[in-house]
Formats: structure tokens, sequence, C-alpha cells
């Protein structure tokens, strides 16, 4: 393969990459509807836990002093510290930066607040159609919690959807706070009890099914800690077992694991003080061998799982692994990992989702990972390539458009 035939093949990967839209499968963004929970806008950006983490590493001033400042002092104490004392190398603050710059502002002046006046220019409807242009995203999946009060009465009284945010259904409360689970399931008319009878598994597969077709989830889903095993007596397990398999088997719905953070490992931080541990890969395993009926999406947030996660959905079809989550959400691990992947499982995979809580985060982490995805994917090409197999543009346009949310679309409709 001559020189310039691959640099024309890497050149046509790169544009069929950045030309095709998104399907960003797992964030944590809201329809417009539900108002000021959509946060977008420079302080928003700031005070991400990402960067609270980081600005702690420089603060002179105690957790708690940090916690009573308004959202504007608390971002213009992370500006000073990680933007104007420090250059902003971490790819937390290199991402504020892509953004703003996509968004056409002016980040040479470090000018706080300039940038925020140019914020208030926008109007929400409009930024969030600026948002999803730039990061060429055709739609997102929002994670939907009835368990939350500020949320849960927005969908109660019904809305216009936005069809561009879809939903997925979020139930850790139910997994790993059952205890105190069962109250507010009693209040809202489900005859559970502490014990684990066929009522209170039969009532818990009602609350599921009510609120699968209430927000039309796209799949259900938890976050668990690394200390997951399966089987096991935990209520986890239990409920796992006995109510979302059988809820799953009934509405074709895919049972989401986001495995090995490890909460509150320093709780004066807040949100910003959770950590990882690696997890047991044989937990995911036992479960897609035991419910062979059933479909599983798993993502999983230490390093060392990576490998044996990607073993695993070699071993059973039902198991489709999406994203780097969280603190795998770096640039070199990224790399790693998608060339790991694709190397061990091809294009059943979806390398990338945003996890973003804020909604100009999708420019920048599509803008940093799309590069990513191409240079994987130019590499393995012109592997093929060497052999003789040239792929064509369509053939590149197909792999692409499955590896950006259409191959989870096609695992959750089958």
């Amino acid at each position: 393969m001559t020189s310039e035939h691959s640099s024309a093949l890497r050149a046509l990967v790169g544009n069929v990459v950045q030309q095709t839209p998104v399907y960003d499968v797992h964030t944590h963004l809201y329809d417009p509807a539900f108002g000021d929970l959509l946060l977008w806008g420079i302080d928003e950006l700031l005070t991400y836990h990402y960067l609270i983490a980081e600005g702690f590493r420089w603060f002179d001033m105690p957790e708690a002093k940090f916690w009573t400042l308004k959202k504007t002092e608390q971002a213009e104490a992370i500006w000073n510290a990680l933007f104007i004392d420090h250059s902003p190398l971490s790819e937390a603050c290199r991402g504020v930066l892509t953004t703003l710059n996509r968004l056409g502002f002016d980040v040479k002046k470090r000018d706080l607040p300039a940038l925020r006046q140019h914020y208030s220019k926008w109007s929400s409807g409009d930024f969030i159609n600026k948002s999803l242009e730039l990061a060429n995203v055709r739609k997102v999946c929002m994670t939907n919690s009835p368990f939350d009060d500020v949320e849960r009465p927005v969908w109660e009284r019904d809305f216009d959807r936005d069809p561009r945010f879809t939903a997925a259904l979020r139930i850790d409360p139910l997994l790993v706070d059952w205890e105190n689970s069962v109250p507010k399931l009693r209040t809202w008319g489900y005859a559970v009890h502490a014990d684990f009878s066929e009522l209170t598994f039969s009532e818990v597969r009602r609350f599921l099914g009510d609120w699968t077709r209430r927000i039309d989830a796209q799949y259900c889903m938890v976050s668990l800690g690394a200390d997951f095993r399966f089987p096991d007596n935990s209520a986890a397990a239990q409920l796992i077992e006995h109510a979302i398999m059988p809820h799953g088997r009934e509405h074709n719905q895919a049972f989401a694991l986001m495995i090995g953070v490890r909460r509150n490992a320093n709780p004066l931080l807040r949100l910003a003080g959770d950590s990882l541990g690696q997890a047991d890969v044989g937990a995911v395993e036992r479960l897609c061998e035991a419910f062979p009926d059933n479909k599983f999406l798993c993502t999983m947030l230490a390093r060392e799982n990576q490998h044996a996660l990607c073993v695993a959905a070699r071993k059973f079809r039902n198991l489709h692994v999406f994203g780097c989550w969280w603190f795998m959400n770096n640039p070199s691990l990224i790399e790693e990992i998608t060339r790991m992947r694709i190397e061990l499982i091809g294009l059943s995979v979806t390398p990338q989702h945003s996890d973003c809580r804020v909604l100009d985060q999708l420019i920048y982490k599509w803008d940093h990972s799309r590069p990513i995805i191409a240079k994987v994917l130019a590499d393995k090409y012109c592997d093929l390539a060497a052999t003789g197999w040239e792929p064509s543009r369509a053939e590149i346009e197909r792999d692409v458009h499955g590896l950006l949310g259409g191959a989870l679309e096609s695992f959750l409709a089958r």
C-alpha cells in the first residue's frame, strides 16, 4: 500500500467520522421541558465535578468554605486556580476551552466576565440547537430517575417531548438502597415489602413497566459499586434476578450496568469525591450466562477491567460494551481501549458516550473523541488494505454509523 493510498484512506475515514451524526447513548442531560434541570453556560462548565476535584489540588480554603460560595464565586475560584494561575492542561480544562472556542468565544483574553456576557446573549432553545449542531449529535439518551423528587413531577404531568432527547430508566435507589426505597414505592401505590416475596417482586416489575411506558425508556440502567457480585444474597442481586430480568424479557428492554464506582471516597468533595475500584467481570458473565434471553449493556470504571470485559463480550452475544466512562474519558485511555475493543470484538461495540451533565460538554466530548476513533479506524482499514481488502466509502460509512450509536440501536431493537 503506497503512502499516497494510505493518506487518502485516512483522510476518507476522518471525513466520514467527522460527518456522521452521533446517537450519544448515555448522558445526564434533560429534555428542554425540564427547564433549569438542563444545565448549560460557563458557570456550569467551570463547576462541573471534574474541575472541582482538580481545583481543590490548588485551593487555599477548606472544603466547607467552598460549598458556602455562590456558584458564580465557585466558578471564579476554579477559573483562577486552573486557568489563570496555572496552564489548563488537564482534559477537563482543555474541554472547557474547546467548547468556548467552537462557540466562537475569544478565550485568549482570559476574561471570565466577558465569557458570561457572551453566554447571556443565548436563549435556551437556540443554545440547545447550536450545541447539538456543533457536536453533530442527532439525539442523546438522558438518565431519568423516578426516585428524583424534582424530576418525577415533570414526567407525571406529561409534556411535549423533544424527539432528540430519549430516555433511560435509572433505578439506583431500588438496588443499592432497597430499605429506603420500600416506603417510597408503597407511597406511590406499589404493595412491596422489605422481604422478597413473590408479591414484592411482582410489584417491582409493575413499577418498572409503568415507568418504562411513561418515559418510553430505551433501556433500564444502574450504577453499581466495584463490590457488586452475582449471584448473591444482596438486595441488588435478588431484585435483578427476580424483577429486572423478567421485566427485561417482557418489554424487550436491555439492562445497562455501569460498574466500578466507589462512592464518597472523600465525602468533603461531595459529588466530586467519588473514586473507583476494580470490579468482578465474572459477575457480568454469570448474568449473561444465567439469562441468555436478556440483553445487557456494560461499561466499567477501572482500566484494569477493560480487557476482561472485552473478552466477556466475545463469549456472550447478549452483552454490548459501551463508552469510556468517567475516569476513563481521557484521550490516551480512549485510544487504548477503542483499539483493544475493535481488535477483540470488531464493530459490535459503542466506543464512546459523552456522559455529560452540562449541555455545552457535548461539543468538546465529541470534538475530542472523534479524531481518536478515526485514528484507530484508519489504522485498521490500512491493515485491511495491506491484505488486498480495500473498504469502500459505503462500507466505511456503514461501520462508522454503527460505532456512533447505530450498533447499540440495533442491539436494543433485536
